[in-house]
């Protein structure tokens, strides 16, 4: 190997040697800069999640808790509601539903509530308890006591109802759009879990009533805000029909050229 081969190969060596340790460098940059955007992003959801505040955000236990509730739920929402984009009627039935169900799921709950602290009824001194002893063997019946409810034995039973029918019905929301309904089922049946427990453990009756009316105003103004958000995203719906035709009466419209109008004059002074 002579002098200038030599020297070549060193150059090549040092060359690469410098290319080796700036490709670290840029690689411990990289590094450094995801490390430090994953610590930003896990940041903002501490704080979005309020982990390391001591204070309540309010006075009342119930709005504490439905402030909870809600930062679970909403999202959920938000995702069935936003992919009903067909029709308004999609939504408005999707609203509907959740509302009637949250109500009526709440409902029964309050009522247990009010039942369990009014207490037990004391039987053995209720006036309306008597001795009633029936012959549950015997085959003695008095005829004239039949009440005809017009029962037809022949009678098809009902066709089954799938979980969503069922799930519209019980709500008597029977004649609003399918689609709605059917998102709305499901939606539904992802945050029930969250909503009912909270509310049963709620014992003292203003965090029950605030709890409640907070929870129906709230989900109402989110569907609002939804709304509102997809009127600004959704693009009127086109097809090639409807542009070719646009185009054809754009050109219909469209003025003429100097040249067309120098050319109708001529045409007009024969």
């Amino acid at each position: 190997m002579n002098q200038k081969e030599e020297k070549a190969l060193r150059e090549s060596i040092r060359y690469l040697i410098q290319h080796v340790k700036q490709k670290r460098v840029d690689e411990e940059k990289e590094l450094r800069r995801l490390i430090g955007e994953m610590a930003v992003h896990e940041y903002s959801l501490l704080e979005k999640k309020g982990i390391g505040s001591v204070n309540p955000p309010t006075d009342n236990t119930g709005i504490n808790k439905l402030n909870d509730v809600l930062g679970t739920i909403v999202p959920r929402l938000e995702q069935f509601y936003k992919s009903l984009t067909s029709s308004i009627e999609q939504r408005k039935s999707f609203r509907a539903h959740i509302l009637k169900a949250i109500v009526n799921e709440l409902t029964p709950v309050e009522m247990n509530m009010d039942a369990a602290e009014s207490g037990p009824v004391d039987t053995d001194t209720d006036p309306i308890k008597e001795d009633i002893n029936i012959d549950i063997d015997g085959d003695e019946t008095d005829p004239d006591k039949f009440i005809d409810i017009g029962r037809d034995p022949d009678e098809e039973e009902e066709e089954e109802l799938t979980p969503e029918e069922e799930f519209g019905k019980d709500l008597g929301l029977e004649g609003e759009d399918e689609t709605g309904r059917n998102f709305a089922h499901d939606a539904w049946e992802a945050v029930k879990g969250v909503i009912v427990p909270v509310y049963a453990k709620l014992g003292d009756p203003e965090d029950q009533e605030l709890f409640h009316d907070y929870l129906i105003a709230n989900i109402k103004l989110y569907f609002n805000q939804f709304e509102d958000e997809l009127a600004d995203a959704i693009e009127e719906p086109t097809n090639q029909a409807y542009d070719d035709a646009a185009q054809e009466q754009e050109e219909e419209v469209a003025p003429e050229s100097p040249e067309e109008l120098a050319l109708q004059e001529y045409v007009n002074s024969l």
